[in-house]
């Protein structure tokens, strides 16, 4: 059960009745963490739109994107944003077996030498809190400087994400 009531549209202020259109205009619906930011307006703002940049904009190819999501929604047990990007992730390319090891917390085999990168990258920072050499050396040689950076964006806003949705249920 959530530990905030949801907001009646009707009650909402000027502010968040703003955000909450921009959020529908550029997703469709009112889901996830964004029930919950709309209580702080501003925070509600801001995360909605580097969210979308991080999700549609950056350089990395959207199963790549994906990817990282699901290691991160994994290593929270966040079941709201597994669920949610399962199905992304599947849209997006990004292939059965690959989704399936991750969703049994196994390291997913066969994957392309980008794929490899990601998972590996985005592993390592979430179990240690930073990137050794190899692995920051592997993931910068097949994504490049922008894609790396914008890598670990994604995962420390999907990490923002997974924390809000299960610090909220």
């Amino acid at each position: 059960m959530p530990r905030l009531p949801e907001f009646d549209e009707a009650n909402f202020d000027a502010r968040q009745k703003t955000i909450y259109d921009e959020i529908i205009a550029a997703r469709g619906h009112l889901g996830g963490p964004f029930k919950i930011w709309l209580y702080s307006p501003e925070l509600a703002d801001r995360n909605q739109r580097l969210g979308a940049f991080l999700r549609y904009h950056t350089s990395l190819e959207p199963r790549l994107s994906e990817l990282a999501i699901l290691v991160v929604g994994r290593h929270f047990d966040c079941q709201v944003e597994w669920t949610l990007h399962e199905q992304f992730a599947r849209e997006a390319g990004l292939e059965d077996e690959v989704i399936d090891a991750l969703r049994n917390r196994q390291k997913p085999v066969d994957l392309g030498a980008a794929e490899s990168a990601v998972y590996a990258y985005a592993t390592e920072l979430l179990n240690g809190g930073k990137v050794g050499d190899a692995t920051f050396a592997a993931a910068h040689l097949e994504l490049g400087d922008p894609a790396v950076v914008e890598l670990t964006s994604l995962v420390g806003h999907y990490v923002h994400v997974s924390m809000t949705l299960n610090a909220f249920q």
